[in-house]
């Protein structure tokens, strides 16, 4: 089954052609976890808050001085809009156009920031959302379910073909109401990229910290703490 699309679910597609060959940066995270790695803490008639204006959201991103040395901010992308197609992964192929694209996490309220680490090819990149906590769940929830359905998928952007093998990931203990994580490894040309991928909601807030597994496990502490400060 294939379905036709602008660009993949959480924009890895349209990032991952850019990214230099980087190798696998794990510790052999094999087994399962339930409900697409997502955990949730239980809920005790706890307040619906405000949404943040993406404005409040860019002020709570990492900056360079947060990261450390070495870390440079990466430089924005013109959008593509090439088609991206899927090729077996029915969970994906079922989301419709909207939700593979990323719909579902079109929230009016979002900032983003982009990183290179060094000279080396590690990267990471934190993406902030605010919405509703049911429509941020829901939305993000979804995503990660498609996507971590179908241990192997195709994706052919632009022309070129890009293997991608997905794996679910135990959820960090990083705080939050509720969290989720995989990893993907995408191959294209004979490169090998590597993506960590964890997004925790806490409260209205949703943040999805992705790139070199090694670098979203150092600093997503830190971001979750930067993003859920109320001073």
């Amino acid at each position: 089954m294939r379905v036709r699309v602008a660009t993949t679910a959480l924009g890895i597609t349209a990032a991952l052609l850019a990214l230099p060959a980087c190798s696998p940066d794990t510790t052999g995270n094999k087994h399962k976890t339930p409900s697409a790695a997502r955990a949730k803490k239980p809920s005790h008639g706890v307040q619906e808050t405000a949404a943040l204006s993406s404005a409040a959201l860019a002020s709570r991103l990492l900056d360079p001085s947060d990261l450390g040395n070495g870390y440079l901010p990466k430089p924005e992308r013109p959008a593509q809009h090439d088609d991206v197609t899927v090729i077996g992964c029915p969970a994906l192929s079922e989301l419709g156009g909207d939700a593979a694209t990323g719909g579902t996490l079109a929230f009016p309220h979002k900032a983003k920031a982009d990183f290179t680490y060094g000279n080396s090819s590690s990267e990471i990149s934190e993406e902030l959302y605010s919405d509703s906590a049911k429509k941020l769940s829901d939305g993000i929830d979804r995503i990660f379910d498609a996507m971590t359905a179908c241990p192997t998928y195709q994706v052919v952007a632009g022309g070129t073909p890009i293997d991608v093998t997905s794996q679910k990931l135990p959820t960090p203990h990083a705080g939050g109401d509720e969290q989720w994580s995989q990893l993907l490894t995408f191959v294209a040309g004979g490169r090998s990229t590597v993506v960590k991928q964890t997004a925790i909601r806490d409260g209205s807030l949703l943040l999805v910290v992705s790139g070199s597994p090694a670098l979203v496990d150092r600093h997503l502490d830190k971001a979750l703490d930067k993003a859920t400060a109320t001073s």
